[in-house]
């Protein structure tokens, strides 16, 4: 799935005439010309899937649009929410889910950035894997500590990573054997990310204390929880580029 872009767009003007087809894309005067480029990767969390619709929450309603919002004009927020996306594992039954494999690819075609955002782990929790809270968020911090040797600004040095532990699971639905046993695990998930977070020397925050997993299915977020994370992110994001 490609980035999305969050914010202000170019605008485009359409030659006219016989056989025209050039389209020039013309700047907007209230445009940053060097923003700060802020990447979120995710999993459908960040794709912005919507439990009560079961479709794709609107720009402005998921955590990315919030945080394009509260952050000043001087900055590009760009999402790469992915459904089924785990943190480092193959899944047999949804090729090209896994994280690690395309990180690499993802920080160059958005190069440079300033920080990376990372929001994986509910996926690794689906029976069929078979790990434990410990590990998968060991594999978030192979993500972190990737993206941290990896990611640049544009002046070369290292983007900052914000690692985010995803919220505990709560009552299961229509994914209750998919995900059997996932919700003791995902509790553990602010203790585990934040010990690796420490361990790899990047920002941390339990999305957790912010917000709730959706009663509806147990996983994904009402618009509600995307607004409360989204405004707790960009906190974070003022605190590490430094803005207060």
């Amino acid at each position: 799935m490609r980035g999305v872009e969050l914010g202000p767009r170019p605008r485009t003007a359409r030659a006219s005439g016989p056989g025209a087809a050039v389209e020039a894309v013309v700047a907007d005067p209230n445009e940053t010309a060097n923003p700060k480029v802020v990447l979120c990767y995710g999993d459908s969390n960040t794709w912005g899937y919507d439990p009560v619709t079961q479709e794709r929450l609107g720009p402005g309603q998921r955590w990315t649009g919030v945080l394009a919002q509260r952050l000043s004009p001087g900055y590009r927020v760009i999402e790469e929410g992915l459904n089924g996306r785990t943190t480092v594992f193959d899944d047999p039954l949804s090729p090209g889910r896994n994280g690690l494999t395309y990180l690499l690819p993802c920080l160059e075609s958005h190069c440079p950035v300033d920080l990376v955002t990372i929001m994986l782990g509910t996926n690794d929790l689906k029976q069929r894997f078979g790990h434990s809270a410990s590990d998968i968020a060991e594999g978030g911090g192979l993500l972190a500590d990737f993206a941290r040797r990896y990611a640049r600004r544009a002046d070369g040095r290292p983007a900052e990573i914000l690692l985010m532990a995803p919220p505990p699971i709560v009552t299961l639905t229509d994914f209750d054997l998919m995900f059997a046993g996932a919700d003791e695990k995902s509790r553990l998930f602010g203790t585990y990310y934040g010990r690796v977070a420490k361990w790899n020397g990047v920002a941390f925050l339990d999305a957790g204390g912010v917000i709730t997993s959706s009663e509806l299915d147990g996983i994904h977020f009402e618009v509600g929880e995307h607004r409360k994370l989204g405004e707790a992110v960009a906190g974070k994001v003022r605190e590490l580029l430094g803005e207060r």
